[in-house]
């Protein structure tokens, strides 16, 4: 565990703990060692926050590079921040941005530690839950990690689509049971493999948060003219 990653959970977790004041459920379902693959929904950028302050172990989270290359004094806060509770920076537009994201989770996870991954690629503007990418079938297969689904609801009002504001709200964290799939898809072709140990996560995700399903995937939005 990154040691600024502690001091960050003792200081701001717990200030963000006191003002949100989040409701926690499942904690005993998280392995206490060992590596583990943090499967979520995705709302707000405030999810990779309220899930390691919910979390009693270190998970690493990706975060675009933006955040590590900032000049200034804001971007030597985000960058020391960032580093400093191990998030795994990715450059959004590499076309190797996926492959590599994979390889850095793949590391932490022979390492032993954990890492957090949100299947639909990126959050959910409309509360559908999107159909999951096979990027997470890929960390299944290429690791011995079992899988912890979390659900999240409320971080979308903590600072909703197109507010400058931050503002309390209700959240809720859920991890559900630990699922071990590696093993029950032995033999079955890589490709159709990934594709249903991902269907099954979504599936273990959406029957803990309820959400609608878009029966579709979820794409970044296209930046407008300025």
């Amino acid at each position: 565990m990154p040691p600024f990653y502690e001091v960050s959970r003792k200081t701001v977790g717990a200030f963000l703990r006191a003002v949100l004041r989040p409701t926690v459920t499942g904690i005993e379902n998280i392995p206490t060692t060992g590596p583990a693959i943090f499967a979520s929904n995705h709302l707000s950028f405030f999810d990779s926050i309220v899930i390691p302050i919910a979390s009693p172990r270190h998970v690493a989270f990706l975060a675009k590079s933006e955040y590590f290359t900032g000049t200034g004094v804001r971007g030597a806060v985000n960058k020391a921040f960032f580093t400093g509770v191990g998030a795994i920076g990715v450059d959004r537009d590499d076309p190797r941005a996926g492959q590599r994201s994979l390889e850095l989770q793949l590391e932490i996870l022979r390492a032993g530690g954990g890492v957090g991954i949100y299947p639909e690629g990126t959050r959910s503007r409309d509360g559908l839950l999107y159909r999951g990418r096979t990027g997470v079938g890929h960390l299944v297969l290429s690791s011995m990690a079992p899988v912890v689904p979390v659900a999240i609801s409320g971080t979308e009002n903590i600072q909703p689509v197109g507010s400058r504001f931050i503002r309390r709200a209700r959240v809720t964290i859920s991890f559900g049971p630990a699922m071990y799939l590696r093993d029950r898809y032995a033999g079955v072709p890589v490709g159709k493999a990934r594709r249903q140990i991902t269907d099954e996560i979504m599936t273990a995700i959406q029957a803990m948060s309820g959400q609608e399903l878009a029966g579709r995937y979820n794409e970044r939005p296209v930046a407008g003219p300025v």
